[in-house]
């Protein structure tokens, strides 16, 4: 992305209010599960699945949530400093290209900013990291065998009902 307002206005935006609308589901959702819970109890129902069920939304939440607020500070610190890069870039392309004009006045005095590489790996893994966190949920057991029998209705095999 060469423009900042774009950055911000088409990646930044979105990514933080999906973020936030996600993590207030999330909330909500743990509020009514936990409430369920209480109930359970108090009738005398076991509650072993359900809670197995809190630890892993919980655990897929951290595994999710952590990395995609990291993805998002890098990305405001990719658009703070996107200009700065940006004429940096310009200023060393002038001094070996003659066809190029040079930066002058107020903006040649920003220069010799360069983005950190460890900053983009790190938005990368963390990129990387969220696609693992939501693999591991995706793909269970029922998953593979709901898969399984779609393949086998589809190529007109009987399908054992699943108990």
């Amino acid at each position: 992305m060469w423009n900042p307002e774009s950055l911000r206005g088409f990646v930044l935006i979105p990514l933080f209010v999906y973020l936030v609308l996600g993590t207030v589901f999330l909330l909500a959702g743990f509020v009514s599960l936990f409430r369920i819970r209480t109930v359970m109890k108090h009738d005398g129902t076991k509650t072993d699945k359900l809670e197995k069920l809190m630890i892993r939304i919980g655990v897929f939440s951290v595994c999710y949530t952590v990395p995609a607020l990291i993805v998002i500070a890098c990305l405001f610190y990719e658009q703070a400093y996107l200009d700065h890069w940006m004429l940096t870039w310009n200023q060393e392309v002038c001094l070996t290209h003659m066809a190029v004009p040079c930066p002058v006045g107020e903006r040649a005095k920003d220069l010799g900013r360069k983005p950190d590489l460890e900053i983009f790996m790190v938005k990368y893994i963390n990129l990387l990291i969220v696609g693992i966190a939501s693999s591991f949920w995706i793909w269970s057991g029922k998953t593979f065998t709901s898969w399984k029998e779609f393949f086998y209705h589809f190529h007109g095999r009987k399908v054992q009902a699943y108990v």
